[in-house]
């Protein structure tokens, strides 16, 4: 649909399905989302050889997760920590061809894919070598550390050919197609706002991963580690608690708010937003990190074909003590709510009330009793009230869903079949982008200008 529906045009299409016409009646009601499994087996001598580039927590459960994807087989693996090295011979086979130097991978003529799992500063060094060596590209995200270097990657790509996709899930999630399904049907009238936050209450949440007690000059490549970013003493809290740091990562925007950009931009078929403010800062985690354990952001959308003008809200609390799962996901129009958890699309509506208020306290008694009885001349007392409940629909992935397979799934696909992915490098940069710029706006504590459409950021006057 080119443009924004009403609730009426919403239950006009909905009332095509039988299931629709069930779900209308005032209550709960709950489906299951379904994806037909494919039904293809491979053979030896039709693998897609993987390796994996960086083997931390995100590349181990990465290259888990490709080889659940069936014909797909694990070659090689390359990270900066020798327990790595030795721990993927450990989960995926003592043949696993393992080095510290990325570049032999590249070299390797039994590689057709990497992953790329790195630090965010390496992404876009070896992202370009990759795809220079003939390799298709599956890049964690946030596809780039600065905005500066998504013009690169998105030349690279185009001069070479080669296939490339980010790895953010969302862009390939069956409970996102659902909301993005009925965000186009219509249901929640206009769209004003996305709120969205994600907060947790735990050291592991809050990036304190644990440092080996191995951990030393000898067993880490703290200068291949380091590469250009800015040179410092061997520092295992650094290397192994990264994302703590501007020097490696992106901080809570490029590894939380970037996932939330792909699902919103999925969602409402949208390039991204035009205005990026944003603040936060250190209130809890006070172990040496220069990233802000608390973060907001504020983007303004502009309207498209596909969607008004709204605003989105983003927040993450790394100590928030109020429990529960910290996390919600809303998509705001004047007739409903579409809200995203991590297994379910549930839309919720209430019926529209055409009538106005009384708002007659501050006239004189006859002026009141007269303006009641008009009132009810033109609105009479609705006989059923319950009409003006609240209504939800439930749509409910099963138990043992993971987007991360069909992200994978959809890259494989498409490298066999010389297809497209859903989460190219454009779609990657616009969704890394906002992200980027919410740091620069909280370090620079100003208001950012970005134009989606090109790409750029837009010059302050």
């Amino acid at each position: 649909m080119s443009k924004y529906t009403s609730r009426r045009d919403f239950l006009r299409l909905a009332a095509t399905s039988p299931a629709a016409l069930a779900a209308l009646p005032a209550g709960a009601r709950t489906y299951d989302l379904f994806r037909e499994p494919s039904r293809v087996r491979y053979g030896p001598n039709d693998m897609i050889r993987v390796a994996t580039i960086g083997m931390g927590g995100m590349g181990y459960g990465d290259t888990r997760t490709a080889l659940m994807v069936d014909g797909v087989e694990f070659v090689a693996a390359a990270d900066a920590y020798d327990g790595r090295l030795a721990h993927a011979k450990e989960a995926f086979g003592k043949d696993v061809f393992t080095t510290r130097d990325y570049r032999e991978i590249l070299r390797r003529s039994d590689v057709d894919a990497v992953i790329i799992a790195t630090p965010d500063h390496w992404h876009q060094r070896i992202t370009i070598d990759a795809l220079e060596a003939g390799k298709a590209v599956y890049c964690e995200k946030p596809m780039v550390q600065h905005i500066d270097e998504g013009p690169a990657v998105l030349q690279a790509a185009k001069k070479t050919g080669k296939l490339m996709t980010v790895g953010s899930q969302h862009a390939s999630s069956l409970i996102y197609e659902k909301a993005r399904d009925l965000y186009r049907a219509g249901s929640i009238g206009k769209l004003n706002m996305v709120e969205a936050r994600i907060n947790r209450n735990s050291a592991m949440g809050a990036w304190q991963y644990t440092v080996p007690p191995d951990a030393s000059p000898e067993t880490v490549d703290w200068d291949g580690f380091i590469g250009h970013a800015p040179k410092r003493p061997f520092d295992p809290i650094r290397f192994f608690r990264w994302r703590n740091y501007y020097d490696y990562g992106t901080g809570i925007p490029g590894d939380l708010f970037v996932h939330l950009f792909t699902g919103i931009h999925l969602v409402l078929n949208s390039n991204g937003p035009t205005r990026i403010m944003s603040t936060g800062g250190l209130r809890y985690w006070l172990d040496g990190r220069d990233a802000p354990d608390v973060m907001l952001g504020l983007y303004d959308y502009p309207e498209t074909d596909s969607h008004p003008a709204f605003t989105v809200a983003l927040s993450v609390n790394f100590a928030d003590g109020g429990g529960g799962d910290g996390t919600s996901f809303r998509f705001i129009g004047n007739e409903g709510v579409i809200t995203i958890t991590g297994s379910s699309t549930i839309l919720s509506r209430l019926a529209p009330n055409p009538e106005p208020g009384l708002s007659i306290g501050t006239f004189t008694d006859a002026i009141q009793e007269q303006a009641r009885t008009e009132y009810r001349e033109k609105y009479p007392e609705p006989e059923r009230p319950e009409l003006r409940s609240t209504t939800e629909e439930v749509y409910r992935a099963p138990g043992s869903y993971d987007s991360r397979y069909d992200h994978f799934n959809n890259f494989f696909t498409a490298l066999r079949e010389g297809g497209k992915v859903l989460e190219d490098p454009a779609y990657g940069y616009r969704a890394a982008a906002p992200a980027l710029l919410t740091n620069t706006s909280y370090i620079e504590k100003r208001t950012v200008d970005w134009d989606p459409l090109a790409m750029k950021v837009v010059p302050s006057m």
